[in-house]
């Protein structure tokens, strides 16, 4: 297909919950419902379209023991556009990717800048280490380095303790959240355990990663603040066997972890039923290979969020949450083509049929 080239879309496109159209055309790489005057060469593609899909936590650049080359963070990319991901949330990176934004090949990438940790209270080459006082300035910091998101790691295993704990005082927190504020960038922190949720919220954080720590009492507050929340489910599957790791040295954070993954439907059920923004994000990178978004949308459809809301999840309704367009009139033309309704069956996102990037049919 040429830069001049049209492409048709026919048969159903879902641009929203209640915009369900015929077709549209990709036009210098852009969306439009007017049929072009004039056109000459067409590519028509057939079946049922969405948004390109958004992972809203996704470590392009990250292995398994920190930033990897550009060649392998290429191949991640490559990865999850196959899989329809065609904006990416990267929350947290110690790896500079700025190089994809040359890129009209590669997903859009959002990113929040390298996690923020405290010392020995995390995963080593992922993040800056650093005590309490120095959280305000790592937070601007990375608020300038990023692309209106920070990133925190909220809780972490107590090695003294023997179990998860929060890793910053109230004071803390809600000074570096304050300082993001100021600077324009919204926060998200990585959190386990239920013990420094309400610092958190109260502080004024705008999303949560994982929340497998949310209870009935801290529900009703999220729902409030309007705190979203990326459960990452197909991560949180893993944590039998990281509990089983654990089990000789830290029994007490084995047998909690066991208990969040345990409850892990139900937590996002709740979450989804008290009206908590919900979003998908797998946590690929690291120790997940990327390209697992379909399967994160059937997670969440497992825990029992309706197959529609588990489509505006990674779609719409995550664009608008991003502050990206979706497939409005005039919008890049990201999206993903698949040979039956999603809506029936979210299954159906593990085949596209075609991926659709900035105008071009890149699979």
């Amino acid at each position: 297909m040429s830069d001049h080239a049209v492409l048709h879309v026919k048969g159903r496109v879902l641009a929203g919950p209640d915009d369900v159209r015929d077709e549209l055309w990709v036009v210098g790489g852009r969306v439009t419902y007017d049929r072009p005057a004039g056109a000459g060469d067409i590519t028509t593609v057939e079946g049922w379209a969405l948004p390109g899909l958004v992972d809203a936590h996704c470590h392009v650049g990250l292995g398994a023991h920190g930033p990897v080359d550009a060649d392998t963070a290429e191949k991640q990319a490559l990865t999850d556009r196959e899989a329809g991901a065609l904006l990416i949330r990267d929350a947290g990176s110690p790896s500079d990717t700025r190089w994809v934004d040359d890129r009209d090949d590669l997903p859009k990438i959002i990113r929040a800048g390298r996690h923020i940790a405290r010392t020995r209270r995390y995963i080593r080459g992922y993040a800056h280490e650093i005590e309490p006082a120095d959280l305000v300035a790592y937070v601007g910091q990375e608020a300038r380095r990023g692309d209106g998101w920070v990133k925190l790691v909220g809780d972490w295993i107590d090695r003294d303790a023997g179990d998860l704990a929060p890793c910053w005082p109230r004071e803390a927190v809600e000074a570096g959240i304050a300082e993001a504020h100021r600077l324009g960038a919204r926060v998200t922190a990585h959190c386990f355990a239920e013990s420094s949720l309400r610092d958190l919220v109260e502080s004024g954080i705008d999303c949560v990663e994982h929340a497998t720590g949310l209870t009935p009492e801290l529900i009703p507050l999220f729902a409030e603040r309007g705190v979203a929340i990326v459960p990452t489910l197909v991560n949180i599957a893993t944590f039998p066997d990281l509990a089983a790791g654990g089990d000789d040295k830290y029994p007490r954070w084995s047998a909690h972890m066991r208990r969040l993954h345990e409850r892990r439907y139900d937590t996002v059920r709740d979450a989804y039923d008290a009206g908590i923004p919900v979003y998908v994000g797998t946590d690929a990178g690291g120790s997940l290979p990327h390209g697992l978004v379909a399967a994160e949308v059937a997670e969440l459809v497992t825990a029992g969020i309706p197959p529609v809301e588990a489509l505006a999840a990674t779609s719409w309704a995550a664009r608008a949450w991003l502050g990206r367009p979706g497939l409005e009139e005039g919008a890049p033309a990201d999206l993903v083509v698949y040979a039956s309704d999603p809506r029936a069956d979210v299954r159906v996102l593990a085949a596209p049929s075609r991926v659709v990037l900035n105008g071009r049919v890149v699979q």
